[in-house]
């Protein structure tokens, strides 16, 4: 199993060539915040087996509005590093190697505690902010009283 090159980003870990990528669309699963979000790890040259990740969170995209976190290089090489530790060849071919990382090991492979962020309307709100934290979002419309009757009396 290869991970596509298109839409992959190198990265290079104690100077070993990789390419990563998180898949480009949601599953079902995904979406529905079943299924946490994942990434793909391989070598660049003579790639072998593949490294898939699954983080502690949901896609940046899931329909339900659930925590989510960037995926940084750093993220990318700290979980490299643990996967070579629980016994990943990347040289090796073979079926798929999955790491799983907790809430507890993500801030340990950051290097500092985790920045969630939480998707809404036309961006993503640092967790704990306000709709000011929204660089893209300009103003948005409250329903007061008086406005709720006349939309509802309007349908």
């Amino acid at each position: 199993m290869a991970i596509p090159k298109k839409g992959s980003r190198p990265i290079s870990v104690d100077g070993t060539a990789f390419r990563w990528r998180v898949r480009r669309k949601a599953t079902h699963s995904q979406d529905n915040t079943w299924s946490p979000l994942t990434v793909a790890v391989e070598r660049s040259e003579e790639p072998g087996r593949v490294l898939v990740v699954s983080l502690p969170c949901a896609r940046p995209d899931n329909s339900l509005g659930e925590r989510t976190i960037a995926v940084r290089p750093a993220l990318v090489a700290g979980c490299i590093r643990r996967a070579v530790e629980q016994g990943w060849n990347p040289g090796q071919p073979g079926s798929a190697f999955t790491l799983t990382v907790t809430e507890d090991e993500l801030a340990v492979l950051l290097g500092e505690p985790p920045q969630y962020l939480i998707p809404f309307l036309w961006g993503m709100i640092p967790e704990g902010g306000s709709i000011k934290d929204l660089p893209r979002c300009t103003e948005i419309w409250s329903l007061d009283k008086e406005d709720a009757g006349q939309a509802s009396s309007a349908l």
